[in-house]
């Protein structure tokens, strides 16, 4: 059976469900898969590398109007596909009438955090409801969003509902990754490290981790923050971390290339992420890949409480959950995890064991074949 995946997220954008959904397309079958999602800078030299056909719409937003249904369902008579996978069931999912029209079979949409966020608001939460009647198959990522969503949904819809989540390259993401030559290029060699990898944006937090860098500096006075990623937060931060005069060993990566994204994990001691929730509920964490990353390079980690993101951590076993608005709170899981390598290392153990046992991507991959042939 051959999918089409239909997805305004997809590389080379950076983003996690960019990456959730390329994952996806590239453990289906040899031949099964064709790809249609929008524009963007540095897309020819990145589909020329793929294992399967990506068709590009004109602009970089798809929209769920009749120029999208159009190509859509060009693509899927021409290529054959009897399945369609929606990379983000909102908005694209209100297509799945029209596509069955056309030919589909089994159309499955996958939701992230912003779907969440659509089952609070009036009109959003009776196109959730809309588009779940619809599909074949709804997933979630974790407890919070189902719960979140169900309450929007037909009891019907509802019923059809499936866990899929990120998977993690376990063999990518790994303790001795190349930490060394990262922390050899920023100074930190023999320093206790704690990194974030994120976007550079409010809700990831990385304001509450230097808030917090005083406290833990005067507990553990060589102790460096490494934050990896870029953003439109980023002077702010910078400005902040000087502020708060900790600037000499708070350490802003940039942007960088995903292949030294394990590397750059691997730099630190310990991965901290204090994400939370802004927006009233609008704006929230729907898991939190780079928990799941850091646990496999076996790190312990320290999440936020916002929407799904505990869902990413064992409490107490993997790491820590704090609230995201507590910089105390945050200190303290630092400072305590910093200062004892044996028990971080312990924790950060058993984050790679859990990962090997049940966040691999053969085992997400799995998932969504069930639900493509059900």
């Amino acid at each position: 059976m051959k999918t089409l995946f239909v997805t305004n997220d997809f590389p080379p954008r950076p983003g996690g469900i960019q990456a959730f959904v390329h994952g996806l397309a590239l453990r289906r079958p040899p031949g099964s898969v064709v790809v249609y999602a929008p524009s963007w800078k540095g897309a020819a030299e990145f589909d020329a590398r793929q294992p399967f056909p990506v068709v590009r719409h004109p602009g970089s937003l798809m929209l769920p109007e009749p120029g999208v249904l159009r190509r859509a369902g060009d693509v899927l008579r021409a290529e054959g596909c009897a399945s369609v996978v929606f990379g983000a069931a909102a908005p694209l999912g209100l297509l799945t009438p029209a596509l069955r029209r056309r030919g589909a079979e089994r159309l499955v949409g996958i939701t992230h955090g912003h779907e969440a966020g659509w089952a609070s608001l009036p009109v959003a939460r009776t196109l959730l409801r809309r588009i779940g009647d619809d599909l074949d198959a709804l997933t979630y990522l974790g407890e919070y969003t189902r719960t979140r969503m169900e309450r929007a949904l037909s009891p019907a819809a509802a019923a059809r509902m499936a866990h899929l989540a990120p998977g993690v390259d376990e063999k990518a993401f790994h303790p001795g990754a190349g930490g060394d030559e990262i922390r050899t290029r920023h100074g930190l060699k023999g320093r206790p490290v704690a990194v974030c990898v994120s976007r550079l944006v409010p809700r990831k937090g990385q304001d509450a981790l230097i808030h917090a860098w005083p406290r833990v500096v005067r507990e553990v006075p060589d102790a460096a923050l490494l934050l990896v990623g870029d953003g439109p937060y980023r002077a702010d931060l910078r400005r902040l971390a000087v502020s708060r005069g900790v600037d000499g060993s708070v350490v802003f990566t940039g942007g960088v290339p995903w292949d030294e994204l394990p590397a750059h994990y691997d730099a630190g001691d310990v991965f901290a992420m204090p994400c939370r929730t802004r927006r009233r509920g609008l704006d929230v964490e729907g898991l939190g890949i780079v928990y799941l990353e850091a646990s496999a390079t076996g790190l312990p980690v320290v999440a936020g409480d916002s929407g799904g993101a505990p869902d990413a951590v064992l409490d107490g076993e993997t790491g820590t959950v704090v609230p995201g608005r507590s910089v105390a709170a945050i200190a303290e899981a630092l400072t305590t995890l910093l200062s004892d390598p044996d028990g971080a290392r312990r924790m950060g153990e058993k984050g790679r064991a859990w990962i090997e046992r049940e966040w691999r991507w053969e085992i997400q991959a799995a998932r969504l074949g069930r639900l493509l042939t059900s």
